[in-house]
């Protein structure tokens, strides 16, 4: 879902892209159907019939979905360089990128494997055992965790005083989220736990996709990341039983409109990225968990005008902000 500003670097550009307008309401709209994915695999579930303690068939329809997503996105590399007229087809670099060799394709293996592997399993897994709106709430901890990591591991990413109030807030909503109307506590080791450790595995291998990134395409990285992840997925969903989904239409059309949301949403991200300064475009990740809270109740019928979500949702959306958001003097 959101996250890929760490691969892309940013560059200026008199592209359309770059208008301010423009820029803003595409941003918004990536990370407002980022937000639609949780209630959109609950929904998936349901339609699939697949049970809650069927991980296997969990796997199977992540890696379907990611596998797929993978495709569209080199896919979609391979037809863009052909209208461009930079590349032919089956090319493997750009001009501002390194070729893939036996090290880039180890890089991408080990990647796929994390980010697109191990981080969606507990992922998909604990969304089955909590609602889509907490899930929202408890996933955007990948941009708090992200922060420290960087704060750690890059001498030039300090921690500002911004940023620690953010972090604050942001944490204090997840704990928020945590409570019920009696003020006793409903964290799920297995739901609410597996999603704040997928929110741990996507920022720490986020900070590896940045390394990657730096000598290779990240369109390519993405694309590639993406498929070695879902093909993991669907052989272990596969090794443990589980079958491909069986489903109506409806079934089919949520898992090709999960699949095209993450292909697509990259795609206008990264371009962004390009385009525009990272902090300007970042900053919108803030709508994430709002919109992935909002439709859950919407289509999911979750009840979300409960005081632990009132509060919540905010604390997380400002947490988010401030920490992606830069001083006016810094933009």
């Amino acid at each position: 879902m959101q996250g890929y500003g760490d691969c892309v670097q940013n560059h200026t550009s008199s592209s359309r892209l770059s208008n301010p307008i423009i820029a803003s309401f595409l941003a918004a709209f990536c990370t407002i159907i980022w937000g639609s994915a949780y209630p959109g695999v609950k929904l998936g579930y349901s339609l699939f019939a697949i049970g809650g303690d069927d991980t296997a068939a969990k796997l199977v329809f992540a890696g379907c979905r990611f596998f797929s997503a993978g495709l569209m996105v080199l896919l979609g590399r391979v037809i863009f360089r052909i209208f461009t007229s930079r590349r032919t087809i089956g090319a493997i670099r750009s001009a501002e990128h390194q070729p893939l060799g036996l090290k880039g394709m180890l890089q991408l293996l080990i990647l796929g494997l994390l980010q697109s592997g191990v981080h969606y399993y507990f992922f998909y897994v604990g969304l089955s055992y909590t609602t889509g709106a907490k899930g929202s709430i408890i996933n955007s901890t990948s941009v708090f965790f992200g922060a420290i990591l960087a704060h750690v591991f890059y001498k030039n990413d300090h921690m500002s005083s911004r940023k620690i109030i953010g972090l604050i807030i942001g944490f204090a909503g997840v704990v928020m989220v945590n409570f019920t109307k009696n003020l006793g506590l409903s964290f799920s080791l297995l739901g609410d736990g597996y999603i704040m450790a997928a929110a741990l595995i996507f920022a720490s291998t986020s900070l590896y996709s940045k390394h990657i990134t730096s000598t290779l395409d990240p369109v390519l990285v993405s694309g590639a990341h993406l498929t070695i992840g879902g093909a993991a997925l669907l052989a272990t969903g596969t090794a443990m039983g589980a079958s491909l989904p069986q489903g109506g239409a409806g079934a089919w059309l949520v898992l090709g409109y999960l699949a095209l949301l993450s292909s697509v949403a990259f795609t206008i991200w990264a371009a962004l990225l390009k385009h525009n300064k990272v902090s300007s475009i970042m900053v919108y990740n803030f709508l994430t968990p709002v919109s992935g809270t909002i439709l859950s109740a919407l289509v999911l019928h979750e009840s979300i005008l409960q005081a632990q979500y009132l509060l919540a949702l905010p604390a997380v959306a400002i947490g988010v902000y401030l920490v992606n958001s830069l001083p006016k003097h810094e933009l």
